[in-house]
């Protein structure tokens, strides 16, 4: 195997938020190339980055309407970085033994768009952003989304912090009440991104614990932009009207299932992530990697 595929075998090994944060450190470390290549052409480059970065004016986002998305790919600094990937990591990783990658990526990507929306809004209506325009960088809106969402979809369900177990209920609790008592002390408008971005998350698993997918929208809205750049096939596909025994039986099996998986969530929605046995978590992680 040559190092190519080494890197494509390593690459699909990956899940959806092992490659979403690998895009994230490119997204970090590419940029320090450019500035050097932007210096020794002398190109100013926070004129470059400026057009990925999110501005508190809504004049700029008019022009710029990906910033709302683009902003939540810059980090100011390697622990800016460091921390917002980790945390990401971690609640991925009960986020996915659940739900399927397509949840994970509308509730991270909704609150990214949730947490830029509520810094604007903030800089528009409180008086004590008044004749500031400043911006903004960072996935950490995204990231208190999954977490939040976890914390609130598996509230019993207990993570080790050094030598106790705390359950996400407490844990998803004291991550807001930092946020909240430290927007005077800098960073407010990050802090209240992060309040956005976290009220997208609890709010999400409200309605899906009560049956209604509120990132649907956002999925086919994603789909039907994909479409568009897609070429047209010009091949008509026939489809016969009978089904051989293997592909029958493929769809039993994912019927079945999905029965099971349903199952599980209900068992985890009365008596808690912990209560499941470990038969039961393993089903439910190689569920989620397909």
């Amino acid at each position: 195997m040559n190092f190519k595929d080494q890197i494509q075998y390593r690459l699909q090994r990956l899940n959806s938020a092992e490659k979403l944060i690998l895009v994230n450190v490119i997204s970090f470390v590419l940029p320090l190339f450019l500035k050097t290549l932007f210096f020794l052409l002398a190109i100013p480059f926070s004129a470059f980055i400026g057009l990925f970065e999110l501005s508190s004016s809504w004049s700029v986002l008019l022009f710029q309407p990906w910033t709302l998305v683009s902003y939540s790919f810059i980090h100011s600094g390697f622990f800016h970085l460091f921390w917002n990937m980790y945390l990401l990591f971690f609640a991925s990783r009960l986020f996915l033994n659940l739900l399927p990658s397509r949840t994970f990526f509308n509730v991270y990507f909704l609150g990214v768009i949730a947490g830029g929306l509520t810094f604007l809004l903030s800089y528009s209506f409180f008086p004590a952003f008044q004749n500031s325009t400043p911006i903004m960088v960072g996935a950490s809106a995204g990231v208190m989304a999954v977490f939040i969402f976890m914390s609130t979809y598996t509230p019993d369900a207990e993570v080790r912090i050094i030598l106790f177990n705390v359950k996400l209920r407490y844990l998803g609790l004291a991550f807001i009440l930092l946020d909240i008592i430290q927007i005077p002390y800098g960073n407010a408008g990050g802090h209240l991104a992060h309040l956005g971005g976290a009220g997208l998350g609890f709010l999400y698993a409200q309605r899906l614990q009560q049956g209604s997918d509120i990132g649907l929208p956002f999925e086919r809205f994603i789909a039907y932009c994909s479409n568009l750049f897609r070429k047209n096939n010009s091949f008509t596909a026939v489809y016969k009207n009978n089904t051989s025994p293997k592909k029958a039986s493929k769809r039993t099996t994912g019927a079945s299932d999905q029965k099971k998986i349903d199952e599980i969530l209900d068992k985890i929605s009365t008596s808690g992530y912990e209560s499941l046995t470990k038969a039961e978590k393993d089903f439910l992680f190689q569920a989620g990697k397909k």
